[in-house]
């Protein structure tokens, strides 16, 4: 009995070093892992502080002779009359319609195609997938021409912006939105229809709640996408003053006289932060929805 007890806490106390092997191995692959991914933010970060000499003779992140210079710098005005708290403005004075109208038209787009049968159902949703294999470098003349055409180039509305946000343009996320409306039962719009409610009711009191997780991630991707993106600016934002923080960062690299780094990499900081306060705020929510949407019930 003695020998037995004695193999079983050996087996035991080898299974528990395995154990602690393995989950040590794994934190520390993990901690690596972060700090090279987490390096060139925290060396951005660092840099702003740092001289233009000093960026480029050190991979400290740490600068030796700390200035602010590059902050003064970044907030004078370039290009017209704008500075990049007004270029944050004129960003987020489209990017939230655009985020608020995909999600509204997604969410309905997806409703439809994933509850209702109607006549071209399946051929409308080929073609919808279809879409995510088109590149948008290859609408941009065909789009360019036409918004030239209705008077939209240069509208300080930022119209060939946000108008294509309400016509459910972005496919990807219609497909999500359809992946999670198949893991709810149908029992429970049957049972609202039940309740007197309409297919319009029942959608927003029963499956957007439901739905929310997914919304989350879809808003939250959009947000992203239009924040960085500097495409679509370029090419129907022709006024100064209107120019969002993606073309506002270009026109504070002047080739004319040198670049200033720490006043570029100054700019460029400001511009993120929002967006990573952003992702910070909704991260259990995005992670729960892009978990959750690939998972099949």
């Amino acid at each position: 009995m003695t020998n037995n007890s004695l193999t079983i806490e050996q087996a035991q106390a080898k299974i528990k070093r395995r154990r602690i092997i393995s989950v040590t191995v794994r934190y520390i692959v993990l901690i690596v892992v972060g700090i090279i991914m987490l390096y060139p933010l925290i060396w951005m970060v660092g840099a702003t502080f740092k001289t233009n000499a000093e960026i480029f003779t050190t991979l400290n992140p740490i600068p030796k002779n700390p200035t602010l210079q590059g902050y003064k710098d970044a907030m004078e005005s370039y290009g017209g009359n704008i500075n990049i708290w007004k270029a944050l403005l004129n960003t987020y004075s489209y990017v939230i319609p655009e985020v608020v109208f995909t999600v509204i038209s997604s969410v309905l787009t997806a409703y439809g195609f994933a509850r209702f049968k109607f006549k071209g159902h399946d051929f409308l949703f080929t073609c919808m997938m279809a879409m995510l294999f088109l590149p948008q470098v290859v609408l941009n003349v065909p789009q360019y021409i036409m918004f030239n055409k209705f008077g939209w180039v240069g509208s300080k509305l930022y119209l060939p912006l946000i108008v294509p946000t309400l016509f459910a343009t972005e496919t990807y996320f219609i497909f999500m939105l359809i992946q999670f409306l198949r893991n709810i039962p149908k029992e429970m719009e049957e049972a609202a229809a039940i309740d007197g409610c309409n297919s319009f009711t029942t959608l927003i009191k029963v499956i957007v709640p439901m739905l929310m997780p997914a919304i989350v991630s879809c808003a939250l991707f959009k947000f992203m996408w239009s924040s960085n993106d500097f495409m679509g600016p370029l090419l129907y934002v022709n006024t100064p003053a209107k120019y969002p923080a993606t073309i506002f960062v270009k026109l504070s690299m002047d080739a004319d006289t040198g670049f200033n780094w720490n006043r570029v990499l100054a700019i460029s900081l400001i511009s993120i932060l929002p967006n990573i306060c952003v992702f910070f705020a909704a991260q259990n929510q995005f992670v729960e929805g892009i978990s959750a949407g690939g998972v099949k019930g």
